[in-house]
């Protein structure tokens, strides 16, 4: 530790060296770890609080065979991360993707902590993955391997356990599979088993306003803080990064709330109108084509480095983690960008991107919509009861509204930035529930 180190560094470095953690700056969990200690320096937690946080509670990794097409097994390997359950059941998402790694499946379960703590709801936080590329196998494969994972995993799942959803290359179809699995195995065949898991279709005990509820938490939370950050929402300039689900539906409802969607980028390609591109169109686009390229509403096909030096006032990575790196930071021309993607920069990119003065809205605050209506499709099974598309908005609006207030009082409390904020706000409420719980025993 040289001498120049500050004081918000010592704590933190006492913990992760307690901790054996490694001496790796780029490193996502760590980065991830790093952020949470800072904000619980802010608030001076205490000491078993940050180390229960800096490490997941159970982490659950299986290897399992999936018979294909052609008559062969293949193994997999998947992941279920439980971080922490002191606020209530694990919960979050699981993915399918080729690129699943144990640090990053860590690191979004305790962003999954947090988020549901920001957003007040009673559960900890949770997350899995299978390593595959889904775009290899047929729709039989699919649910084949759908269901083993489930069957992998399910001695350590359950409504009142841990509840998976859907996230990257997973659907409320693998829900419905995943969901009927567990169901039908000898020891969990009753009715309220449905609540195993959440981002179900509706015909099976999904909740209407699931589909969009990311993207609509990310335009709630925009709405209540730009007015304080000065910037008017009618009129406003965005760029889209990612235009899945998240974005797609983000998009489509800034747009009727009067911002001018001037450029978008995916994996296929980026487009830029500075008059606005007619994001209901390239929605429906992109569902006919699985991705932008193509689309006749754009004036300019642009590269990446145009895309990111596009000045806009709002810039929403909603892709995959650690896009965003020190080159790609410094061409970003805007005043916010607002995280509807988990953890959208790596360690590098974010340093430049606060070197550069940029407002960062942070995911456990701005991607918290999906799982803030997963928990209420958890409620309506556990009740049963369909609750209607307006009453979800109007809960999901109440959730993300409080959460933005509480985040910016702690930002004049603690003079601090908007993420350490979010966090702080997160662990005001976890400190606290473990000040009445205590350790046991």
């Amino acid at each position: 530790m040289t001498a120049a180190a500050t004081a918000t560094e010592l704590p933190r470095g006492a913990v992760t060296a307690e901790l054996g953690f490694p001496n790796d700056p780029d490193n996502l969990y760590l980065q991830t770890v790093n952020t949470m200690l800072d904000a619980a320096e802010l608030l001076n937690l205490k000491h078993r609080t940050r180390i229960i946080l800096a490490q997941p509670k159970n982490e659950i990794m299986v290897h399992f065979p999936v018979k294909m097409d052609d008559g062969h097994h293949q193994l997999f390997k998947g992941y279920r991360i439980q971080h922490n359950n002191a606020c209530g059941p694990y919960k979050g998402g699981f993915r399918f993707h080729h690129d699943v790694h144990l640090d990053d499946v860590k690191s979004l379960a305790l962003l999954m902590t947090m988020k549901c703590a920001v957003v007040r709801i009673p559960f900890g936080g949770g997350k899995g993955g299978v390593k595959v590329n889904t775009r290899d196998l047929s729709e039989g494969e699919l649910q084949r391997l759908t269901r083993r994972y489930c069957s992998a995993i399910m001695d350590q799942i359950g409504p009142d356990v841990d509840i998976p959803a859907p996230d990257v290359g997973t659907t409320a179809q693998i829900m419905a599979w995943f969901a009927d699995t567990y169901m039908m195995s000898s020891t969990h065949q009753h009715h309220d088993a449905l609540r195993c898991v959440t981002g179900k279709p509706v015909e099976f005990g999904g909740s209407a306003g699931r589909l969009k509820a990311t993207g609509q938490g990310v335009a709630d939370t925009l709405a209540e803080m730009l007015p304080s950050i000065g910037i008017p929402l009618q009129g406003m300039k965005v760029s889209l990064l990612g235009f899945g689900n998240v974005n797609g539906w983000g998009g489509q409802i800034l747009q009727d709330m009067g911002a001018t969607i001037v450029a978008v980028m995916d994996h296929t390609g980026a487009i830029r109108n500075d008059k606005g591109i007619d994001c209901k169109a390239l929605y429906e686009h992109n569902m006919k084509t699985g991705g932008i390229a193509g689309f006749d509403g754009a004036v300019d096909v642009i590269d990446e480095e145009a895309f990111y030096r596009t000045t806009v006032d709002v810039f929403i990575p909603g892709a995959l983690e650690q896009m965003i790196k020190e080159k790609q930071a410094g061409w970003l021309d805007c005043k916010v960008m607002a995280e509807a993607a988990n953890a959208p920069c790596d360690p590098s990119g974010e340093r430049k991107l606060a070197e550069k003065g940029v407002e960062v809205i942070p995911a456990i605050l701005a991607n918290a919509g999906g799982v803030t209506v997963s928990y209420f499709e958890w409620v309506q099974n556990k009740n049963a009861v369909t609750w209607s598309a307006e009453q979800v908005d109007r809960e999901l609006n109440r959730h993300m509204v409080v959460a933005a207030q509480r985040t910016m009082e702690r930002r004049r409390d603690l003079n601090c930035s908007l993420r350490e904020a979010a966090f702080a706000s997160a662990l005001d409420h976890i400190g606290s529930v473990y000040k009445v719980r205590g350790i046991f025993p």
